[in-house]
């Protein structure tokens, strides 16, 4: 998770209720953003679990689900460029919904997120150069 917070970042914080926090609280917090889609994008973010070995940011909007765009925007406001973050569907018996319109992105902090064959994915077109 990234150690400076990007500016557009911190201007969200939200610095009181029951998940207010101010700098000192690094990613930890909760934040509200305008996103790429012309939504407010409210964020609750953990920061780094040391305890735990997660990092976690939740990420809703009012009346729908964030979109790819959007959750996409959010892991790179928290995340540089070369982690790799998921999100995760676990078993049903082991559902939390705690809002509607809530996704998440995660990442284990005590080891790599293992990724499937690009081949899998489909064909990588290079730059060329």
């Amino acid at each position: 998770m990234r150690q400076m917070i990007p500016t557009e970042l911190e201007r969200g914080r939200t610095l009181d209720g029951p998940y207010g926090s101010d700098a000192s609280y690094g990613t930890t917090g909760a934040f509200v953003v305008h996103g790429p889609c012309g939504m407010d994008l409210r964020i609750i973010s953990s920061g780094a679990w040391d305890n735990l070995n997660w990092e976690h940011v939740s990420v809703s909007c009012k009346n729908r689900c964030p979109n790819w765009l959007e959750m996409c925007f959010v892991k790179n406001l928290f995340w540089a460029d070369d982690e790799v973050v998921m999100q995760l569907h676990p078993a049903k018996k082991d559902y939390v919904n705690q809002h509607p319109y809530c996704l998440h992105l995660w990442k284990p902090t005590a080891e790599a997120i293992p990724l499937p064959p690009r081949i899998m994915v489909g064909n990588k077109v290079e730059d060329a150069a």
